[in-house]
């Protein structure tokens, strides 16, 4: 079982037996799959690697439509869809792009054991634990302290006897990962 982050003086370590490595791997390969961007065959290779194409149409930039995907990118302006339109024009592909980055740095990461991070590359991590928890918690229906209650006594892999279970106990494995990895990363300071 994995031991809590610790800031050492070679960075921040962790402790991960394979499959909680296996588990992550997989968990950040899930989220890069839901965020690449599907690419037009003709599009421009120079605009789309910028991502500001001027030809670029709304068609080209719709409001996700898997729950999930949309709390990793929300609207930008909450009841204007013309200003949240533009501005993912403007964002989201480079958005998307870093958050793939910091996804599959994550699962490179937990190819070694035990895990050393230097401090730029825990934040990396945890921002990639976060779009796991926020993926997670879209599944799971989360969206009040009632929600997470609900879930968070759920503790034994052995008794998980349905997919929400199991969802729950994968939350809560990524909560406290990411909880010791930002109590490691504030002793840094």
């Amino acid at each position: 079982m994995a031991k809590a982050f610790k800031n050492t003086r070679r960075g921040i370590t962790c402790e991960l037996d394979k499959a909680e490595r296996d588990l992550l791997r997989g968990l950040f390969q899930d989220i890069v799959t839901l965020l690449e961007p599907e690419r037009d065959a003709d599009e421009d290779p120079l605009w789309a690697l910028v991502g500001m194409d001027p030809n670029a149409h709304a068609e080209h930039f719709p409001v996700p439509r898997d729950r999930a995907e949309l709390r990793l990118l929300p609207d930008a302006v909450k009841g204007d869809a013309d200003a949240s339109l533009e501005f993912r024009r403007l964002t989201e592909r480079g958005l998307r792009e870093r958050k793939i980055g910091g996804l599959r740095a994550a699962a490179l990461a937990v190819e070694t054991s035990p895990l050393l991070l230097s401090p730029a590359a825990a934040a990396q991590f945890a921002a990639a634990l976060n779009d796991v928890r926020l993926v997670l918690a879209e599944r799971l229906g989360l969206e009040t302290e009632a929600d997470a209650e609900r879930i968070h006594d759920i503790d034994d892999w052995g008794r998980a006897d349905t997919v929400e279970e199991y969802l729950a106990l994968v939350y809560n494995f990524v909560t406290w990962l990411q909880e010791s990895l930002m109590q490691a990363l504030l002793q840094t300071l």
